[in-house]
């Protein structure tokens, strides 16, 4: 349940805490089931009155001078810090996360806005040398105009804040879809962005069914930039719903993720690495190791070391004190992790640890961890998305790093050894656009987040985070009389 201060952060006009009379999704608490609240079912005329609203609020807005949008941007993540805790609250409520996980994604969340208010200030263009002495040549950043975001339930702050943040720097308005499961977070953000001075409009919150909405957004001639977070099968479909309008796409999508721990890694740091990696979120996160590759010479030490660590992992509500593994998001996450283990062990996996659901009437599940996996496992070619570490042996450095690029995926890797050549060596050779390097945290506002292959396009976060949402214009001015 929601308490009177929680409900204060979410008075918006489309949320209501009692069952209404008007099309609404219910949003219930991840852990418990208990209904939290309604929010207004967006249909297509709505949406598409919508983007008329933010087509003339961002007129506006992009005459803003950068050192403007800067100030509002920086009063917002104030207000975001400020209500950090309430903010956390309100998302392990919907997404079930431990309440220290939710608090560290508003930290990172506001991290966003503090950077590309930062940014705003740095859009610069060029003058180039002119070819003719009576020319200057000049190349202007502007705004692109009316842009979307389509986010996921698994980050339900972190992803919205990580498109319009950059968004915003530009002097573009954005119109967000979040996940139907966890819709409030991202009705406490716009909430206190209007408090924080934005003007009305910039930013807007639809809720609704995903296709209507996000092809209403696809199909808009006025929506000029789409950013999406999600399964590789739905980019594509918002690909060729974008592509008679030719807009501007990012598309952060499914992963594989490969970490691979080399004989002369250091053990113990390799087991944070994979526990940070593998079982933050319960398993839930798009860069979360899925095939952890052991070196035959510390295979053994490596998976008795992850064995022990992971028995200390507490299930139950992320709002209790020392629970580390919340519920996964629904019945089909349930049902995806029982397949790849009942297959692997059919394939000859052995279940070390874990390996069942608590009970029938809830989605938590046991961190597991399955030991003699082999290429030929539906893990091994499949993102899984929970709490279940499949643990493969390789013997060689060049097997470990074609087995590692054998995937149609390339978000994020991860390796471990202490041998400076072999890392540098490895991470080169790794077809990933992310690689983390002895450790299993890589995330923060400062680097290009994104992947390549068929993990999407375009980056988020880091000086290039702001480039998908400008324009170049050149000029040609010729002084001749």
């Amino acid at each position: 349940m929601l308490d009177q201060q929680l409900k204060n952060l979410l008075r918006h006009t489309d949320i209501t805490f009692q069952a209404p009379s008007f099309d609404a999704i219910e949003v219930k608490d991840a852990a418990t089931g208990v209904s939290l609240a309604w929010v207004k079912k967006h249909d297509r005329a709505d949406v598409e009155a919508a983007i008329v609203r933010a087509e003339h609020a961002q007129a506006l807005f992009k005459q803003q001078s950068a050192l403007q949008r800067a100030d509002l941007m920086m009063a917002w993540y104030q207000l975001i810090l400020k209500h950090q805790q309430d903010l956390a609250q309100i998302l392990t409520a919907e997404q079930g996360k431990p309440l220290s996980e939710a608090n560290g994604e508003i930290k990172y969340a506001a991290s966003f806005i503090r950077w590309f208010a930062e940014q705003a200030r740095r859009i610069d263009g060029d003058v180039i040398t002119p070819v003719q002495s009576q020319q200057r040549l000049l190349v202007l950043k502007q705004a692109i105009g009316v842009t979307a975001a389509i986010t996921p339930w698994n980050f339900p702050a972190a992803m919205i804040t990580r498109k319009i943040a950059p968004a915003l720097a530009a002097g573009c308005s954005m119109l967000i879809k979040p996940a139907e499961q966890t819709p409030l977070s991202a009705y406490a953000l716009e909430v206190l962005a209007m408090q924080a001075g934005l003007p009305r409009d910039v930013m807007i919150t639809l809720s609704g069914d995903s296709v209507d909405v996000g092809q209403t957004l696809c199909e808009s001639p006025i929506v000029r930039k789409l950013s999406f977070t999600g399964s590789t099968e739905v980019g594509r479909i918002l690909m060729q719903q974008c592509a008679p309008t030719i807009k501007k796409l990012s598309l952060e999508l499914g992963g594989n993720a490969p970490l691979i721990v080399f004989d002369d890694a250091n053990i113990e740091q390799a087991v944070k690495g994979i526990m940070n990696s593998k079982y933050r979120n319960s398993g839930q996160t798009c860069v979360c190791a899925n095939r952890i590759y052991i070196q035959d010479g510390v295979y053994d030490a490596v998976s008795q070391r992850v064995i022990e660590e992971v028995a200390k992992l507490k299930m139950g509500d992320g709002r209790l004190a020392d629970v580390t593994q919340g519920p996964l998001i629904d019945e089909d996450a349930i049902i995806k992790v029982q397949s790849h283990i009942e297959d692997a062990i059919d394939q000859g996996a052995k279940l070390a640890i874990g390996g069942k659901r608590l009970a029938p009437d809830n989605t938590f599940f046991e961190p597991t961890v399955l030991t003699h996996v082999t290429q030929s496992m539906r893990v091994a070619r499949e993102e899984t998305f929970g709490p279940l570490a499949a643990l493969f042996r390789f013997k060689t450095e060049d097997e470990v790093i074609q087995m590692a690029n054998a995937t149609e995926f390339g978000l994020a890797a991860y390796l471990f050894s202490q041998n400076t050549a072999r890392q540098w060596r490895v991470g080169e050779a790794l077809e990933y656009g992310m690689v983390g390097i002895n450790t299993g945290l890589i995330s923060n506002e400062a680097s290009s987040f994104g992947g390549i292959k068929q993990s999407g396009l375009g980056r988020e976060g880091s000086q290039y985070g702001i480039e998908d949402y400008l324009e170049l214009k050149y000029m040609c001015i010729d002084l001749s009389e």
